[in-house]
């Protein structure tokens, strides 16, 4: 700038030349700023028009060829040519005169004080200006000084020294640079501020550094220097939870609380085993599920023997996740008669998806704070169940087995099964609230499979949020087929026998399944399986390894004699003694019902140990064959005469249900007419007052135990007829199944 000295170095050969003979002349050179500062050779149009005419004070030459020189700005000039000469640049410049001799006196004051003002608040955010520069601001009287001095002094990019050096006016030096010390200061401001919240944060580090250091070495004397390690150890393991953000403050503020509990104290412990769950607890964490869907039906098949609608389901679930990369979990609740295989078949499911298998028994479980957790008020609070079984699989989407679903109850402590609402509702699961954890656990994920031995323990609300699937019985087949291949393998293993040392024939296996068990699954055959190993053990180990071979001539000689005989058919038609079908917890089977008529004064006993619902049945056909008595040719006096007595051996069994209804009309209208009933019928449903048949449930256990007890027909409440269709044709074979919906329709087929 003008009336500026500065001193720069000079490199350039041409540049070094125009020195040498601008010192043989006046000593004076015209400085122009390039615009693209990589040419070494530029012409008029790479250089600005604007410059500075200078006299050289001082020329010092240097290592390298290098000469610094020292220069004072004289006056603005604008290059208008250029003239190469052999080796440098001659110029021809126009001189721009100042003008402030045009602006009064008032004028350039309010100019100086403006820029002065602005200057200072730009000096106060840069304070290595120094007061010495200052100093020299305050003595220079001249505006048009006082600006070129101030935009040489300033931190800024040569575009904008340039841009000031080109205005000409007085007026316009003014006004471009009042915005350049405005824009300077903004930029300042911003950059002081961002440097002033890094700073704050660099000191509250290292304050926070030093008083950790400090209360490390007073923990140290204190001999409390494990309570500092946990924290910080606590504080490694957040840092690689998955969780969402919500959560890990929600952790980190119960880590600083820790921090500042003494050790010694009872809620240290409770603290750190609050901490401890949440860190375990798999937040974001899933593991991958295995979508072959031909190795999951490998894996079901291999392990189980039927429940083909299971497997189905469970494919069906696999195929629906392939589709939509995150198909819903399913909820299914197995239904069945103990022994079936409900909860091998969920093991089986996670290991053919690969998924983290998780069983939580809900057996007994009476306190609600078993699935929803303790608050942590209480001493001894605990997670609940379901948050325990979720920290134990250590995923977010394990399967988890609810087990007898059916046997939770409820008293005065909470409603267990309404505390299962919400983690069995797929519109809610995804935001359980454990009482102990509280903070909100994503179930979503998880596959819940529940196990139950009978739907009308199950309370319909929660029967509603889950999907049915009902596991029948086996037949004897299906027990055969899973003896062979399960069974017999499973408990050689447990016994310790290799293969070739015992082997148990088909014949042999067909007589356990009939004389020694009797149930509806096959936990009952395993242990008669596995006593036969553990006898052929003892033999084998004891005659060195002889091979021991189970026929159905000798199995007498492993499990004793025959405990079980099917109640078989008659051997001749009777008269008031019918066949009924029942239904039990092991299974199906077949009920005889004896009626006699003897004189008396029409009493009607009921004896067996029977239900309400069966002794009302008998007086709802009682009460139908009074209504018939006509058509049938019944004396009219003859109820008022005679005694009707009804009985159901196995009198130390109890017995209820509706579908012994019209085995007991049939059997008292036999009693009451003299006709005798075919003794290999068997029937099975409810009757009205007015004879119709109502549909029963049960029917595949009952159709079972027609056939094993050696009956050839069979009556059926017409309204069954589809659940006869999903019997599979192995039971019904040898059977003639006849449809029912009147008593008349029963009598036609029961009596000879």
């Amino acid at each position: 700038m003008p009336g500026i000295v500065a001193h720069f170095d000079v490199s350039r050969e041409r540049s070094i030349k125009a020195i040498e003979v601008a010192m043989m002349g006046e000593q004076k050179v015209f400085l122009v700023t390039q615009k693209d500062l990589e040419k070494e050779k530029p012409q008029i149009d790479d250089l600005y028009r604007m410059g500075i005419l200078a006299g050289i004070k001082q020329v010092v030459k240097m290592k390298n060829g290098i000469v610094r020189i020292l220069v004072e700005g004289e006056q603005r000039a604008e290059l208008s040519a250029l003239a190469q000469q052999q080796d440098y640049l001659l110029s021809e410049v126009f001189l721009i005169e100042e003008d402030a001799a045009s602006y009064s006196e008032e004028v350039q004051e309010g100019m100086i004080r403006a820029v002065r003002e602005a200057y200072g608040r730009y000096a106060a955010l840069n304070p290595r200006l120094g007061s010495d520069f200052l100093r020299q601001m305050t003595e220079l009287k001249d505006a048009g000084k006082l600006m070129d001095f101030i935009v040489s002094q300033m931190q800024v990019y040569y575009e904008e020294k340039q841009k000031y050096l080109e205005a000409v006016t007085l007026e316009e030096r003014y006004t471009v640079l009042m915005e350049l010390i405005l824009r300077e200061v903004n930029i300042t401001s911003i950059k002081n501020e961002f440097q002033a919240k890094v700073k704050e944060q660099v000191d509250q580090n290292q304050k926070e550094y030093l008083l950790r250091e400090q209360l490390k070495v007073i923990r140290e004397e204190l001999g409390e220097d494990n309570t500092e390690s946990d924290a910080d150890q606590f504080r490694q393991e957040l840092k690689k939870l998955k969780a969402k953000k919500e959560v890990k403050e929600k952790i980190k503020k119960e880590i600083d609380r820790f921090e500042h509990i003494n050790s010694n104290s009872s809620e240290s412990a409770v603290a750190r085993g609050y901490i401890e769950t949440l860190l375990e607890l798999p937040w974001d964490k899933t593991s991958k599920d295995n979508r072959d869907l031909k190795n999951a039906e490998k894996v079901l098949n291999h392990d189980h023997y039927g429940l083909e609608k299971v497997k189905e389901r469970m494919l069906e679930f696999l195929a629906v996740q392939n589709l939509t990369s995150k198909g819903e979990s399913p909820i299914i609740c197995l239904v069945g008669p103990p022994g079936t295989g409900k909860t091998s078949i969920a093991k089986s499911v996670a290991r053919a998806l690969d998924k983290k298998y998780v069983r939580i028994s809900l057996g007994g479980v009476r306190d609600e704070a078993e699935i929803r957790g303790h608050r942590r008020t209480y001493v001894g609070a605990m997670p609940g169940r379901i948050a325990a079984g979720l920290r134990a699989a250590g995923v977010k989407n394990p399967l988890m087995l609810l087990d007898e679903i059916d046997k939770v109850s409820s008293d005065y402590r909470g409603d267990t099964s309404s505390a299962l609402l919400e983690v069995l509702d797929s519109e809610q699961n995804h935001s359980f609230r454990d009482h102990y954890v509280e903070i909100p656990i994503d179930l979503s994920e998880v596959m819940f499979l529940a196990t139950a031995n009978s739907v009308q323990e199950i309370p319909r609300p929660l029967l509603d949020r889950m999907e049915l699937i009902e596991v029948t019985s086996y037949t004897e087949n299906e027990k055969l087929h899973i003896a062979m291949e399960h069974l017999t393998r499973k408990q050689m293993k447990k016994n310790g026998l290799k293969k070739g040392q015992l082997s148990i024939r088909e014949d042999a296996l067909a007589k356990v399944i009939r004389g020694y068990t009797k149930e509806a699954g096959v936990r009952g055959l395993e242990r008669k399986i596995g006593e036969i190993c553990r006898k052929a053990a003892r033999e084998i180990y004891e005659d060195n390894g002889k091979k021991v071979t189970v026929t159905k001539k000798n199995v007498s000689r492993f499990l004793g004699k025959e405990k079980y005989t099917f109640d078989m058919a008659n051997a001749s038609d009777e008269v008031g003694i019918a066949r009924g079908l029942a239904w039990t917890s092991v299974g199906g089977d077949t009920l005889e019902i004896e009626v006699n008529v003897m004189p008396g004064k029409g009493e009607f006993r009921l004896t067996g140990q029977l239900g309400d619902v069966m002794k009302e049945s008998a007086q709802a056909g009682i009460s139908y064959i009074r209504s018939v008595s006509k058509e049938f040719k019944i004396a009219k006096d003859f109820f008022r005469e005679n005694d009707i007595h009804i009985h159901i051996p196995e009198g130390a069994v109890p017995k209820d249900g509706p579908s012994a209804g019209i085995t007991m009309a049939a059997a008292m209208l036999s009693a009451v007419t003299k006709r005798k009933i075919r003794a290999d019928v068997a029937m099975t449903g409810e009757i009205t007052l007015r004879g119709r048949v109502l549909p029963i449930g049960g029917l595949k256990e009952k159709t079972l135990a027609a056939k094993n007890a050696g009956i050839k027909t069979i009556c059926v409440p017409k309204k069954n007829e589809k659940d006869m269709d999903e019997i599979s044709e192995e039971i019904k074979q040898g059977l003639e199944i006849v449809y029912v919906e009147t008593m008349e329709d029963v009598l036609k087929t029961a009596f000879v």
